[in-house]
């Protein structure tokens, strides 16, 4: 019974719909099993800029030292990848903020609307898809690589409110997709079905013995057919059996109940948002993720970190400020550190049904709406790639002469076999995708 046949069959049966994302796991119905191996992407944001002179590596190649920011990336040095001079150069409405974030990703400008920004053009939201989403469609159009959710989208105090700030994955043009924030409704969404499995397998169970007394009252074609589902309801029965017993899904422990959505749990949810992004390529449920720490303009306090100022506040201070800037080092250095955690679980995970370390078939892609937050230059975005799962060639510090990012962005979807001649505007396409040997 083929996948399109089986899934018509179960709904006529009457199963819920939390169901059927249950059984599209099971080895005949999972579309996911495929013989090559597996490629991943992660795009992690944080806000309000960098400090450049404790960011960028030096000198360039692969003989680079790391400044005080990437310190904390020190044992991945070798999968390592700093692009200078990738920048956005996509204009129209919309203040540099706006721009910088819902642009960043879908590397076309903002509709016109009414979101009113700092003192420029109001505007809307994004007019083309995310890179991201992108991947993500070309990877679920081909069985080999579909995946249960295609992607998922991690939020860490990513405000309530949706406007160009907070939003920079979208599925198509004025179709921004909202991050999950809460580790627990991230667990449910990837693991409530899971709670289906006895009561679906009662359910086969009882229609199997309807299926045999409905048999004895039917002519002899149509009896040819419900031995057909009969024999899909035992392999689906067994299935399920052995999906219980070798963990094919393996449900990790659910979150630590009573953490507070609040600014001082921010390095708690990290933990437990990385937690269960790992989880979840583990399970192989999607193999593109976004991972958003708060939004551009963002107002953390990370007091964890020694500083006690908004994030946003600090990042305007003058550089002559070097009380500000400290602070600005402090904070930068913090999301480096939950790069490195997140790089270091990926390298102790070994890869599923493969070989090497899930890191080996990872990248994760680390960027900034700004290159600087008091200027609100969106020159010398902070690019930096770590990882293997896409085949560049990693422990180099790169400089490229003020290129558009929409051309870095065309290199990510090459590198899945997505060989698409341009994304976002075209005319920041035009000499293809760089080079990252």
């Amino acid at each position: 019974m083929s996948l399109h046949h089986r899934r018509d069959f179960l709904r006529r049966l009457g199963l819920s719909a939390a169901a059927l994302p249950l059984l599209a796991g099971l080895p005949s119905l999972n579309a996911a099993q495929g013989a090559s191996p597996r490629r991943r992407i992660i795009f992690v944001f944080s806000p309000n800029g960098t400090i450049p002179s404790e960011f960028w590596p030096e000198p360039l190649g692969d003989k680079f030292r790391l400044k005080r920011i990437l310190a904390p990336l020190a044992p991945f040095r070798d999968r390592l990848l700093t692009l200078r001079g990738v920048n956005n150069r996509v204009r129209g409405d919309g203040d540099g903020h706006m721009r910088g974030m819902s642009c960043l990703l879908t590397g076309i400008e903002l509709f016109p609307g009414n979101i009113q920004g700092g003192g420029e053009t109001p505007a809307g939201w994004a007019s083309g898809p995310s890179i991201d989403q992108e991947i993500r469609r070309f990877l679920q159009s081909d069985p080999a690589t579909k995946t249960r959710h295609g992607s998922l989208e991690f939020g860490v105090a990513v405000p309530n409110r949706a406007d160009p700030w907070t939003r920079w994955s979208y599925a198509g043009p004025n179709q921004p997709m909202t991050p999950v924030t809460s580790p627990y409704a991230m667990f449910e969404k990837l693991y409530g079905q899971t709670k289906d499995r006895e009561s679906l397998a009662s359910v086969l169970d009882g229609l199997r013995s309807d299926l045999a007394r409905i048999s004895a009252r039917v002519d002899a074609k149509d009896r040819e057919a419900l031995d057909r589902h009969a024999t899909a309801l035992r392999e689906m029965e067994k299935e399920l059996q052995q999906q219980a017993a070798s963990g094919d899904v393996a449900v990790p422990p659910a979150p630590q109940a009573g953490v507070l959505l609040e600014n001082d749990n921010i390095p708690e949810i990290t933990r437990m948002q990385t937690e269960l992004l790992i989880s979840a390529f583990q399970n192989d449920l999607a193999r593109v993720a976004t991972f958003q720490f708060t939004h551009s303009v963002g107002q953390a306090r990370m007091r964890w970190a020694g500083v006690e100022e908004t994030h946003h506040a600090l990042s305007h201070d003058p550089d002559l400020n070097a009380g500000s800037q400290e602070k600005l080092i402090k904070i930068n250095v913090w999301f480096a550190e939950q790069l490195a955690h997140l790089a270091k679980r990926l390298q102790d995970t070994p890869e599923p049904g493969g070989r090497g370390s899930m890191l080996d078939h990872t990248t994760v892609v680390w960027t900034n709406e700004l290159g600087k937050g008091n200027s609100h230059t969106h020159e010398d975005i902070p690019w930096l790639l770590l990882g293997g799962g896409l085949g560049f060639r990693t422990g180099r510090a790169l400089a490229f002469d003020k290129q558009p990012h929409n051309r870095l962005l065309l290199s990510l979807a090459h590198a899945f076999g997505h060989r698409i001649p341009k994304f976002g505007n075209p005319s920041l396409c035009e000499s293809g995708p760089l080079d990252l040997g």
